[in-house]
């Protein structure tokens, strides 16, 4: 639907990012501040919007930068459950507030495929989207991964840090319900 009509990205990344203008703190300036404080990594943003993680860190990082919508020269138009990267061949994927399908296991699936073991995982996500936090972080784990850190102290948003164990099981079920269908409401 969003490959077809552009302007529904678009129209919906400015609702986003009007919302996330009022948070007390953005969930991407976080990542970035973490990624300009370490050594040369391969990273996956995932769900990207504008690569705005590819601008601030890109010179000192390799950043690929995929969403549905190549905004700008930095991103890769794709589904993020099937990215054109190699197996094993980046060291961390993040999903700033990307998870947008209630589906996102996928994701999390193809993030795994991607990543070379003991690869970190950093997802961002609305706290209000979580129906159940324990059971979201077990589905997670479910996928190849273990937890690391789990960031609560924002009212607006959870981190989470995550270490790649191992490969997806083959057979996996979508865990429906985990997270709320994401609906930006107009103030």
């Amino acid at each position: 639907m969003v490959q077809k009509d552009p302007g529904i990205f678009e129209e919906y990344h400015q609702g986003f990012a009007a919302q996330v203008d009022k948070w007390p703190v953005n969930p991407l300036d976080v990542f970035i501040e973490d990624l300009r404080g370490r050594k040369q990594l391969v990273v996956a943003d995932m769900g990207c919007g504008e690569a705005r993680l590819a601008a601030a860190v890109g010179k000192q990082h390799t950043i690929h930068s995929f969403d549905l919508v190549a905004h700008n020269k930095h991103i890769t138009a794709c589904n993020i459950a099937n990215v054109p990267l190699c197996n094993g061949s980046v060291d961390l994927v993040v999903f700033c507030l990307a998870l947008m399908g209630t589906d996102f296991i996928v994701f999390v699936r193809e993030a795994n495929r991607i990543l070379r073991q003991n690869g970190e995982l950093k997802i961002a996500e609305v706290v209000s989207r979580i129906s159940d936090m324990s059971a979201f972080v077990e589905a997670l784990e479910e996928q190849g991964f273990r937890l690391i850190r789990k960031d609560t102290t924002n009212k607006m948003f959870v981190l989470l840090e995550l270490q790649k164990t191992g490969p997806c099981p083959t057979s996996f079920g979508t865990r429906s319900g985990l997270l709320k269908p994401c609906l930006y409401k107009r103030r």
